[in-house]
Parts: structure tokens; C-alpha cells; sequence
């Protein structure tokens, strides 16, 4: 049995909250991200998502530091799939997405403006995703989120690993600000500010620990996410759940797709 879903605040979602943490936390979970290769789960689900549909850019969505879209990349294109990826953020971390771009083998591109997700500009057309992130909105803010694909007819692929399950809360509370401390001194590019607000005043692994313990508790259950999606209420377009385990780290990606009816393959309907 899941924890009940508390909507509680994280610091980094806060208009007020110092960039550079935020811009510092974001770094150690794209390092992660890419270490751990959260993103391989993922792979064959989007690939699955840009074949059935043919569309061959990538809209991501509350990027943070990039998260795992430059292995993303990657994957997708020893998969043959020539796609193109736009990094986009309501903060953007601009020094990230810049470093990303310029490393990346696959066209990647960035909008330096705030980038609302429950309201995509027009000119960024292409499948979007959000990687770790949909657990940041409320129910409402949700459906809107989804809303805004499903009637601009814009494919949508939402992937999740925070997971309200109880046993998971003191790994989150004992492991992430340690995890921070460890791998630090290997993220890049140097910064003496991010030693400094990791050691000295330890911001980041208390942001990261808070964020952690959070994330966990907003998390959306398969069933949650379907019945969000029941609630967009456009036609035409369809909807689909599951989960996948992971074997290493032990986990469970969740993810949520959806694109127009007319791409073909069957999929949840909306009433």
C-alpha cells in the first residue's frame, strides 16, 4: 500500500530560492541520473512513442540540469532514431543546458526564457516529456499539464521514479544528503561555489535531502495517473499507464504516455 500523497513544498520549486543552489542541486541529479543510467528504462518506451507517431523532436520539459537527456540521446540514436532536443525549464539552468548542447553528438537545443508546462508556447512543437518532475505538480496543475498536449495534438511521455512506498522514506532521509557529500568532487564542470555550498555551508545536500523526502511523497500512482488522464477530456486521443521494474539501483520507473488517436495503436480512451 502506498503513503497517502502529501503536496507538500520543495525548496527548489520556490520563486524565491536561491538560483545558484537550485541551479547546484540540479547539477548532482543530472550526474546521478547519468551515472546510475536512469534513463535505459525509458528508451524503449520513447522510441516506441516517436515511431508510432514520426515525430523526431523532443520538447523536455522542467529540464533542471539536463537530466538524462544527453544519454537519452544516445540511446535513441543507436536505436536509429535521428531525433532533436530541446531543454526547456519555468528556472532554466542555463549553464547546464549550455554545456549540454555543446557536448551533446545529437542536436540539442535550449530556450533561455521560463517555459511553463501547463502552457507550451506554440513554436515547441514535439513529443514532451518530463523526466522526475511530474510529481511537482498538483492534480490540477496536473491535468492541465496533460490538457495543453492533448489539445495542441502534441505527444506527451511522462517518466517517474519517486515512489510513495514507506520503505523508500529512509533511504531518502539517510542516503541522498551522504550521496551529495560523495560524489561532489566528480561533477563538472568545477566549481568552487559548488564546494562551497556543499561543505562548508552544506545547502545543497539539505536541499537535495528535503527535495528527496518530498519528491517521494508526491509521488502519483499508476492508478493516479490514469485517472488523471481520464480528466483532460479531449478526444482523440489516447492514453497509456504502467510501470517497469528496475533491477539496478532496485526500483520502479512509473510513466505515463499519451498521443493523438489518429498515430494509431490502441491505448486507454477518454470519455
Amino acid at each position: 500500500m502506498p503513503l497517502p500523497r502529501l503536496h507538500l513544498f520543495e525548496l527548489e520549486d520556490q520563486p524565491w530560492f536561491p538560483r545558484t543552489i537550485r541551479d547546484l542541486a540540479t547539477d548532482y541529479l543530472h550526474f546521478v541520473q547519468s551515472r546510475l543510467a536512469m534513463h535505459r528504462p525509458a528508451v524503449p518506451l520513447l522510441a516506441e512513442l516517436v515511431r508510432r507517431t514520426g515525430v523526431t523532436r523532443v520538447v523536455d520539459l522542467c529540464a533542471g540540469g539536463a537530466g538524462p537527456v544527453p544519454a537519452l540521446a544516445t540511446a535513441l540514436r543507436a536505436e536509429g532514431l535521428a531525433i532533436s532536443f530541446v531543454l526547456t525549464d519555468l528556472y532554466p539552468n542555463i549553464p547546464a543546458f549550455a554545456e549540454v548542447a555543446a557536448d551533446a553528438d545529437t542536436p540539442v537545443t535550449w530556450v533561455a526564457e521560463p517555459v511553463d508546462a501547463r502552457a507550451v508556447p506554440a513554436s515547441l512543437d514535439g513529443i514532451r516529456t518530463l523526466f522526475n518532475a511530474f510529481h511537482h505538480f498538483r492534480p490540477a496543475d496536473a491535468v492541465a499539464v496533460l490538457r495543453d498536449a492533448a489539445r495542441r495534438g502534441q505527444p506527451i511521455a511522462i517518466f517517474e521514479y519517486p515512489d510513495r512506498r514507506l520503505r523508500l522514506l529512509p533511504a531518502f532521509a539517510l542516503l541522498t544528503p551522504l550521496a551529495v557529500l560523495a560524489v561532489t568532487p566528480w561533477i563538472r564542470p568545477f566549481r568552487w561555489r559548488r564546494l562551497a555550498f556543499t561543505y562548508v555551508l552544506p545547502l545543497v545536500p539539505l536541499t537535495c535531502w528535503w527535495d528527496g523526502i518530498v519528491s517521494t511523497l508526491r509521488a502519483y500512482t499508476p492508478v493516479e495517473l490514469e485517472q488523471l488522464a481520464r480528466e483532460v477530456g479531449v478526444r482523440d486521443y489516447r492514453w497509456r499507464v504502467g510501470r517497469v521494474a528496475v533491477a539496478s539501483p532496485p526500483s520502479r520507473l512509473t510513466y505515463l504516455l499519451g498521443w493523438p488517436e489518429a498515430a494509431g495503436e490502441p491505448g486507454v480512451p477518454v470519455a
